[in-house]
């Protein structure tokens, strides 16, 4: 293949890449039906559609983690075969997964610099990986610490480390999946000045976005799949986001659900003063203070990394706090197990729902009875009542539309929508009067997120006092009566939603104290 015009990194630039009548078949299902998709040096082509839709696997494709039953890969007007990540990365791909491709135990800097040649032949060069690493974070504003261990990092922080992997490489054309759900609205505006320059020096970008505010501010061309066909493309000029959401949907998109006012003052869930340390053993939270009241939402808005994650964990009994006390309905539960504090009627739609919220390998049926496997109808004398469970199961697959083949399949094969949904079944089924939401629509589309936000605000109704730990400001401004901004383990402030803005909240949460 000729070499083109060099990128500002060194990397060759990629004219045009076209996907032509590319089919992927699983087991009982068709993921990509004859699916034609291009992009172009110095655009931004946004891919939209539901989960499930063949998004992913399209991607996935082109990053040489799936082989196509039929179609075929131009690069430049060749036909190239990518059989691996290896071959993709050569040819000047980089991908940013939904589902990160990063080894726990290792550093940053090791996860970035892992596969590539050593500047030292045998030996490591990590000094130098690290100050390529912190050049980037400066660049781009994607501050991560080359040290830190990926298993210490928040959801958020980790997609930060995919992104200056991808952009080490030198990537001439970049696939986004989500790349700003950890920003601030200011944040978001800087990321996208970035975006804009990559184009101006040839980048190709194809962005894969739920934010269609986002997909009209910044992309070129749209295109969108639905059950694994590609509905059309569209020039970004002139769309409207329903007219995005209609292609996406098949429909009209729901009618926001209308909240009904609340004037209790009862707090359920009161924090005194919590402090607690990260997995690093550095202060996570300093001093918070917080209560949430019955029939209420309380958001909690910030980037990701500033104490979300250690929030949630001190509440659910999965981290030790260093100080301070948590009153659930009026008694001292600090400290308590996460089973003990479940018997008072507290449920957790945790932040990782792969890793926390379920087991991957078991089946749908399975995880659906997780939290109540030893308890009857669906255990007795130390054995599973299949038949129980079985009803059980339908009776949740259908109350919460779960998309799945069968109560049998592993939940590792649904998608990551139908996922949620099945966290959801199980953990609103027991009519929880405590509710801990953390990131609930993370890299959802438009349907399973409207279908999230009802459940939530139903909850609300039936007098479910929610802590929802969200980094979308549009959710927590839809959702909450108060919100609560967090900034480095501390709470800047909680403004009630009818005085609250995008650009009050997303001072605080830069730190900028109002």
């Amino acid at each position: 293949m000729p070499v083109n015009e060099l990128l500002p990194t060194g990397h060759r630039k990629i004219s045009q890449l076209e996907m032509i009548n590319i089919t992927k078949r699983f087991p009982g299902v068709i993921a990509n039906n004859k699916v034609n998709f291009d992009v172009h040096s110095g655009e931004v082509h946004a891919l939209l559609g539901e989960n499930g839709a063949g998004k992913s696997t399209l991607m996935k494709i082109l990053y040489g983690l799936y082989q196509p039953e039929e179609g075929q890969i131009l690069l430049d007007g060749k036909q190239v075969k990518i059989e691996s990540p290896v071959d993709s990365i050569n040819l000047g791909i980089g991908m940013i997964h939904q589902h990160f491709m990063l080894v726990e135990s290792l550093t940053v800097a090791e996860n970035v610099a892992l596969g590539l040649p050593s500047s030292r032949g045998p030996l490591t060069d990590l000094d130098k990986v690290s100050a390529r690493i912190l050049k980037l974070s400066e660049i781009y504003g994607l501050q991560v610490d080359p040290d830190a261990y990926v298993w210490q990092l928040a959801v958020g922080q980790q997609q930060r480390v995919e992104i200056i992997k991808a952009l080490y490489r030198g990537a001439a054309l970049l696939i986004l999946d989500e790349p700003t759900s950890v920003l601030t609205p200011q944040e978001v505006s800087e990321f996208f000045v970035t975006m804009r320059q990559m184009i101006e020096d040839g980048h190709a970008v194809i962005f894969i976005s739920h934010k269609l505010h986002e997909v009209l501010d910044i992309s070129h061309r749209v295109s969108v799949l639905r059950d694994g066909h590609m509905i059309g493309t569209i020039p970004a000029e002139g769309a409207t986001k329903r007219k995005l959401a209609v292609m996406m949907v098949g429909r009209e998109p729901g009618l926001k659900k209308e909240r009904t006012s609340t004037d209790s003052t009862e707090a359920r869930l009161i924090l005194k003063d919590i402090c607690a340390q990260s997995d690093r053993k550095t202060p996570a939270l300093k001093n918070v203070s917080l209560e949430v009241r019955t029939g209420e939402i309380l958001g909690v808005a910030g980037v990701s990394g500033n104490g979300q994650k250690e929030l949630a964990e001190i509440i659910t009994g999965l981290r030790p706090a260093t100080g301070g006390q948590i009153l659930l309905e009026g008694k001292d539960v600090t400290g308590k197990s996460p089973k003990e504090l479940m018997d008072k009627s507290m449920s957790y739609i945790p932040e990782e729902r792969m890793r926390d919220g379920m087991i991957k390998e078991f089946t749908v049926a399975e995880n659906l009875i997780l939290r109540e496997h030893d308890l009857k109808p669906y255990a007795k004398n130390g054995f599973l009542n299949l038949k129980k469970i079985s009803v059980h199961s339908d009776h949740l697959i259908k109350r919460f539309n779960i998309k799945t083949p069968s109560q049998e399949t592993p939940v590792k094969n649904l998608s990551g929508g139908n996922i949620q949904k099945l966290v959801l079944a199980r953990e609103i089924f027991r009519n929880p009067r405590t509710l801990i939401a953390a990131q609930p629509t993370r890299g959802l589309d438009i349907g399973a997120t409207e279908y999230v936000h009802s459940r939530l605000l139903e909850q609300r109704e039936e007098g479910t006092a929610t802590l929802l730990i969200s980094e979308d400001l549009d959710e927590i401004l839809a959702l909450s009566d108060r919100i609560a901004v967090i900034f480095e383990g501390k709470i800047m402030g909680v403004i009630d939603r009818e005085e609250a803005t995008a650009e009050s909240l997303g001072l605080l949460m830069a730190g900028v104290a109002g």
